[in-house]
């Protein structure tokens, strides 16, 4: 019988992947023993409804410029190929579907995103469908009591540990939800984008990798950004 492989699934606009991104990916594949993670650009996020966001073709080319030296580092269409608003929810069904007899799941969040959690479509199913893995900064406070004593209750601290610990066992059909502060690098895409538009070419190959880097001077992307 082969032994169950562990992905990382991580969510997101990436517009544009950058080492914030990077630096989760490596991270939660040392701690949680990933075979391989997942990146998941989506076509238009539905809390950006309102925002522009740049074209799926190259939002998927920097992705493939910033992961391509890492075989364990892929990147999933399946939302790029949806329908126009696809939700958590759906995605990680889809692909439980998919793994259910070879996988265990782990779906990455930021603390940002846990905080506002409840808000999300069928939140309370999201959160079964596989393991969240939360990913904070040293010294963030990070609540539970948003969520209920029930979903709380699966939630596993394992901030301070370090990297290179034992994985973090997990039992098919019982997701858990690990809270982890191994993430030091605090970048935001906004900053990305403004490095960009401002042609600040130092600040910008310190935000992302250089491959991605010239790939937004190439095709002038973010030139037209204005940052609310």
């Amino acid at each position: 019988m082969e032994e169950r492989k562990r992905i990382a699934i991580y969510g997101g606009t990436f517009d544009p992947v950058h080492t914030g991104h990077l630096q989760v990916a490596r991270k939660v594949l040392q701690l949680f023993a990933i075979d391989e993670f997942l990146f998941v650009p989506a076509l238009v996020a539905p809390h950006k409804l309102a925002s522009q966001v740049s074209s799926s073709l190259h939002r998927y080319a920097m992705l493939a410029l910033a992961t391509g030296a890492d075989p364990r580092l892929l990147i999933s269409t399946f939302e790029l190929d949806g329908p126009e608003r696809q939700y958590t929810v759906d995605t990680l069904f889809q692909f439980r579907e998919r793994f259910v007899e070879s996988a265990d799941l782990f779906f990455v969040m930021g603390a940002d995103s846990w905080a506002e959690i409840t808000s999300w479509r069928e939140w309370q199913r999201l959160v079964t469908l596989a393991n969240l893995i939360v990913v904070t900064r040293p010294g963030y406070d990070v609540s539970t009591q948003h969520v209920g004593a029930e979903t709380a209750a699966r939630v596993v601290d394992v901030r301070g540990l370090a990297a290179q610990g034992s994985p973090q066992v997990v039992e098919p059909g019982a997701p858990r939800i690990f809270m982890t502060d191994a993430v030091m690098c605090d970048v935001s895409a906004t900053e990305v984008r403004e490095a960009a538009r401002d042609n600040r070419a130092e600040n910008l190959e310190r935000l992302v990798p250089i491959e991605v880097a010239d790939y937004i001077r190439k095709y002038n992307l973010y030139r037209n950004t204005h940052e609310a």
